[in-house]
């Protein structure tokens, strides 16, 4: 396919920024005319998916509305109708589905996230904390100034800076950021991997419509899209949600099970999540981290787990293995293909290193935004199918050793071999190593809807 129109599409859906910082702005829009004038005003501000030939800005800013966001604009009830059912509901109302109950319930919630009064993101990113500030000062400026809307709450993110610099690393320890599908006329560097496995063993971009509404997926079709067409296209859907991490229970769980486990704590560590803390693929290198091979695009993310059945290099249960199974369902991979989401976000908190003291209650964990065309064919199989069940992975009810909604039951089969240094091991017992505090549903318009929107002029008929 021809390239996509890139200046059309919000540069958050085509591209990870990259950027260390960043801020999210919850609004609630008072009244419709107002809150139109100010998406205008806003809208000459918004970071499209142009390429950045100059290098990176010094900020970016992008959009983005929930369901009940969109009927505050006074969009057609024909239209809001239109949305797929799982935005209408949101986020909150899709809980028994999600598995958001226990320690995940709504009502255990930041407040922004509990009353539904969400009906607009503003997502902020930025090289530093100035830029930042200035970005977020004018945006704020314009809000009051078109009494469009209120600011309900913000929500501040970073990269872990370890030594002064700005790593991929999370509160864990682990390097995060390997895992985002290609797509068909999205421009990037290719990797290996990261696509979809064909019958030959290589790789190939996933079907466009597996990110963006307007286009087929990787079944020949269209996703369910709201009308009319103009609306939707070079759109997608936003899954929000700010994920805790208990990083005091989860030093304190692994440094117990490492007593008890023959391989030793950086060993135990890398099964959890399936690669080393360095990112190293367990599947390629399963005794010890490599860090040359996480720096080489060709090798990070080319491998699959078709010759590793029993799960002795890399266990069924372990966390990037059961979010992108690869080929470990047979049929080259192709039960995978339509399930596939990209991810953006950030680490918020203080950064506390190995051995300092640390507590739970402190606020700190992930930001996880997810970019998909089907709330509910992608993202929310993914969380209720293999994060929350295992019964794909062969696993039964075990759940996600990372993200799991375990409450003090949950349980990790760590499959050995003969060898002492990779002995079979059974971790129980286990707690939330990660609690839900919130999110919402946004639907993440193209430039042309933005405006449609900003002019009254979305019209399904």
């Amino acid at each position: 396919m021809s390239k996509l129109n890139a200046t059309d599409i919000q540069g958050f859906v085509l591209r990870g920024y990259n950027l260390p910082v960043g801020r999210y702005l919850f609004l609630h829009l008072e009244d419709a005319t107002r809150a139109r004038k100010m998406i205008g005003q806003l809208l000459g501000q918004v970071t499209t998916g142009q390429r950045w030939d100059g290098g990176k800005p010094d900020s970016t800013m992008n959009i983005a509305f929930t369901h009940k966001g969109l009927a505050a604009l006074d969009l057609p009830l024909a239209t809001l109708i239109t949305f797929p059912v799982e935005f209408q509901d949101g986020m909150k109302e899709r809980s028994g589905i999600l598995g958001d109950t226990g320690l995940n319930a709504p009502e255990r919630w930041d407040d922004v996230w509990r009353g539904d009064r969400v009906h607009m993101w503003l997502g902020v990113n930025a090289k530093s904390p100035e830029a930042l500030e200035a970005r977020c000062a004018k945006l704020l400026a314009t809000i009051q100034e078109s009494g469009g809307a209120t600011l309900l709450g913000s929500q501040d993110a970073a990269a872990v800076v370890i030594d002064g610099k700005p790593t991929t690393r999370e509160h864990f320890g682990y390097t995060d950021g390997f895992g985002n599908p290609e797509y068909l006329g999205v421009e990037r560097s290719s990797q290996p991997g990261q696509g979809k496995l064909l019958a030959d063993g290589t790789w190939a971009p996933l079907a466009t419509g597996e990110l963006l509404l307007g286009y087929a997926d990787e079944a020949g079709e269209l996703p369910v899209a709201p009308v009319p067409h103009l609306l939707a296209a070079n759109g997608t859907f936003m899954v929000y949600r700010k994920l805790h991490q208990n990083l005091a229970t989860f030093r304190a769980y692994l440094d117990e099970q490492a007593a008890l486990y023959g391989g030793g704590k950086e060993k135990l560590a890398a099964k959890f999540i399936g690669r080393w803390r360095d990112g190293t693929p367990l599947e390629l290198s399963p005794d010890k981290p490599d860090f040359p091979l996480t720096q080489d695009p060709k090798r990070s993310t080319n491998f699959t787990y078709g010759a590793d059945p029993e799960g002795t290099r890399c266990p069924l249960g372990a966390h990037v293995r059961r979010v992108h199974p690869r080929d470990d369902f047979g049929f080259h991979g192709k039960l995978i293909d339509r399930r596939r989401i990209t991810r953006r976000g950030l680490p918020y908190g203080a950064f506390v290193p190995e051995g300092e003291p640390v507590s739970d209650s402190e606020d700190r964990g992930v930001i996880f935004m997810a970019l998909n065309a089907s709330i509910s064919r992608q993202f929310e199989f993914v969380q209720q199918q293999w994060i929350g069940y295992g019964n794909d992975a062969h696993l039964g009810n075990d759940k996600d050793m990372l993200i799991g909604n375990h409450g003090g039951r949950g349980r990790f089969v760590v499959q050995g071999d003969t060898r002492p240094e990779n002995p079979p091991f059974i971790c129980s017992n286990m707690p939330n190593f990660v609690e839900l505090r919130g999110g919402e549903y946004f639907f993440l318009p193209s430039i042309t809807a933005l405006g449609m929107i900003a002019l009254s002029l979305v019209d399904p008929r």
